[in-house]
């Protein structure tokens, strides 16, 4: 006897790829979403890399931000001993110049002639108080210091005479001047 399939062979043969499509697609979907994942980790790990070389560099950052600052402190040091180095350096080298001084005006004053207040004002000033036998005797003292090389311009405040013993008070203003050869052989040593 023959055989006749009554079963719809085509409603199976729909079924068959029905199914194996939605076998497919799962398999698809699967294989997408473990792509996704993937990336979605590789992603986080760029991130999370990139975060912890950020942070490394923000550290190295404030370890320089802090390296500068001693830098600077130290510049700010350097700076307060040169400028102290230069004080001592002109200290040192108008030492010899109060020696000069004194010497000068002891080697100018005339005869009859003696001081009782040498004041300094400023760095070039000098005020001389003292008394003098007769006023010719500090105009002399005026033209001695006219001629040395260690004083210039003489000017004469306040003479005096007291009328009861003849002596006469003078103030004297002078201005100091270092002589050309003394700095230059000051600047040698």
């Amino acid at each position: 006897m023959t055989r006749i399939n009554l079963l719809p062979w085509r409603e199976t043969h729909r079924l068959e790829t029905n199914k194996e499509y939605y076998l497919v697609l799962g398999f698809c979907m699967f294989l997408a979403g473990v792509v996704g994942f993937a990336g979605l980790k590789y992603a986080e790990d760029k991130v999370n890399f990139q975060d912890q070389r950020n942070k490394r560099l923000q550290t190295e950052i404030a370890m320089l931000q802090e390296e500068l600052k001693e830098i600077a402190q130290l510049e700010e040091t350097k700076n307060n001993l040169l400028a102290r180095m230069e004080i001592i350096q002109q200290l040192q080298a108008q030492r010899p110049q109060i020696v000069h001084t004194f010497y000068e005006i002891a080697s100018r004053l005339p005869d009859g002639t003696y001081l009782t207040a040498m004041k300094q004002s400023g760095a070039t000033q000098l005020v001389l108080e003292g008394k003098a036998e007769s006023n010719a005797r500090v105009s002399a003292l005026m033209r001695r210091m006219d001629r040395s090389d260690y004083f210039k311009n003489p000017r004469l405040d306040v003479i005096e005479t007291d009328k009861s013993d003849g002596i006469s008070s003078f103030k004297l203003g002078l201005i100091q001047d270092r002589p050309n050869n003394e700095a230059e052989s000051d600047d040698g040593i």
